[in-house]
């Protein structure tokens, strides 16, 4: 779990004055996590300006905290709770301390609140990427463009009122962005990509509001990540990896392969066969298989995953389901390889999506059972991306020689197939559903668009369609294909593939694989779908 301020403690203020000094500051920016899908984005658009931030627990952290540790600036991220419905856990005395702070979406609406301002349930709620008009000229927009691209994602809504400036607005938020004295607020999310200048926010923010004007210089975090791993890992020390070819487990392979100075023996991946995409095993044999300083041995867990997903239909059953077959493999081969640590590809991203991550009195929305996440092995587990979102993760990955063709593979859940089946798993959709992958994959890579997409997939949906194939009539599963453009895999956005590359996977599909009836493309971003269907 990450670590969090919640009081002023001797030990907390002890700690906050040390890293200080190695950052070489004396400026930190105070980050309530109020639940967002989106938090951890904000510590990495202050690290990438060299500015300490420290994450804050809003159900614990109160003003007289917050006086004591004197931060430059305060930002409360956004949420799942409704300051209407739901009021967040906040010491709303903070608003009054005279700190400059930035609320973003949850955050604006809590201090608007406060100040006096009414904030209701929208009537039109607001998804996906709007244009941000800038009203009136304010700091926190100085070299933004008048018109910007912003990500949205809120259902409530503030009304205009004299308790704050309007300094911009989008079509259904009339109200977008406000100050009301040293508080700023937006109703949209300036740390993701989607947000086209919302990094230059943060800058302005941070820099020309806050006044912190020694920022610390970055830091090699692969260096800093393997040092860490060869602090724990010592001289003779043997660790047993989850490896399935995706980007995560093979950067984390790369970085445990420098902690142990390539020496032989140490460490072992585990490929486990039996939900998986058709080339996967072959890729992970190819990359892996032949390296003196891991070796693999592929698990074929098949009829295991098929029992105890018998009458399963619910995907999170089936999620917990898959996790306990992926549990009993790791936990047979750490005793038999005589392991002393486990590793894994865990991403931050994973984490918050469990409803884990940074641990605070706010709410946090499970959005879905990860099968690498609060697993309890029978030795200590190594994480070293826990702290990482995907493109960091690669960046990392870059940074320790990982091969391009590991790190630019779409992403692929660990539940593997079982999230792309609807329904009750049966060893025939498992067959359709790696064929149709197949087929989905290899066309677009013969038409140059798999590296322009950051993932696609293809669903065996539970809805079944009527065709006619030759002289006679039937039914057949209607599968759904989807692709998106994204950096990090908190937010994505439809990707438009070309129609003439959607009708040839659609022709080859009902052609090829006698089960399907229909094709279907999938057309909505994340929010408010999430990426893989299940």
């Amino acid at each position: 779990m990450l670590k969090i301020f919640t009081k002023a403690t001797s030990e907390a203020m002890a700690e906050i004055a040390l890293e200080k000094r190695v950052r070489q500051t004396r400026h930190f920016i105070v980050l309530f996590s109020m639940g967002s899908q989106f938090d951890h984005l904000i510590v990495q658009q202050l690290a990438k300006l060299g500015v300490f931030c420290l994450v804050a627990d809003p159900g614990t952290t109160t003003a007289e905290d917050i006086k004591k540790i004197e931060p430059s600036g305060i930002i409360l991220s956004g949420g799942p709770a409704s300051v209407d419905s739901e009021p967040p856990p906040f010491d709303s005395k903070i608003f009054d301390l005279g700190i400059p702070t930035l609320g973003v979406c949850l955050g604006f609406q809590m201090w608007a609140k406060h100040v006096g301002a009414p904030v209701t349930p929208g009537t039109k709620r607001e998804f996906g990427v709007h244009t941000f008009r800038i009203a009136k000229k304010d700091p926190l927009f100085f070299g933004v463009s008048e018109h910007t691209e912003v990500l949205q994602s809120h259902g409530d809504k503030i009304e205009e009122s004299d308790k704050f400036e309007i300094l911009g607005s989008t079509d259904n938020a009339p109200v977008a962005a406000g100050r009301h004295e040293h508080l700023w607020g937006v109703q949209f999310h300036p740390e993701v990509t989607e947000s086209k200048e919302g990094a230059k926010m943060y800058e302005n923010f941070c820099v020309d509001i806050c006044g912190i004007n020694d920022r610390f210089p970055a830091e090699n975090v692969a260096e800093k990540k393997v040092a860490e791993l060869k602090e724990q890992l010592g001289a003779d020390k043997k660790v047993l990896i989850a490896l399935s070819g995706g980007s995560d487990s093979s950067v984390v392979a790369y970085l445990l392969k420098k902690a142990i100075d390539d020496a032989p023996g140490r460490l072992k991946g585990i490929y486990i066969r039996g939900i998986d995409r058709p080339d996967d095993e072959a890729f992970v044999l190819k990359c892996f298989g032949k390296e003196s300083w891991i070796s693999v041995e592929v698990v074929d867990a098949t009829d295991r995953f098929l029992e105890v997903l018998k009458g399963k239909i619910v995907m999170k059953d089936k999620r917990v389901a898959m996790r306990g077959i992926y549990t009993e493999v790791l936990e047979e081969k750490i005793k038999e390889f005589g392991a002393h640590f486990v590793a894994q590809g865990t991403l931050y991203t994973d984490l918050r999506e469990s409803g884990q991550g940074h641990a605070t009195g706010a709410r946090i929305a499970e959005i879905k059972v990860h099968h690498n996440t609060g697993i309890q092995f029978s030795v200590p587990e190594l994480r070293p991306l826990e702290t990482e979102v995907k493109d960091s993760a690669r960046a990392i990955g870059r940074s320790v020689g990982v091969p391009e063709d590991l790190l630019v593979r779409h992403p692929f859940p660990g539940p593997g197939l079982i999230v792309r089946i609807e329904g009750e798993i049966t060893p025939e959709k498992l067959h359709t559903a790696r064929t149709i992958d197949g087929i989905y994959i290899e066309e677009l890579r013969k038409a140059g668009l798999y590296n322009t997409v950051w993932q696609a997939g293809a669903v065996v949906t539970a809805s079944n369609h009527t065709e006619s194939k030759g002289d006679d009539a039937g039914s057949g599963h209607v599968v759904a294909l989807w692709a998106v453009w994204s950096v990090n895999g908190f937010t994505a956005r439809v990707a438009q593939l070309p129609y003439e590359l959607l009708d040839k996977v659609s022709r080859r599909i009902t052609n090829e694989v006698r089960e399907v009836g229909a094709v279907v493309y999938r057309i909505s971003d994340k929010p408010p779908a999430t990426i893989e269907w299940g």
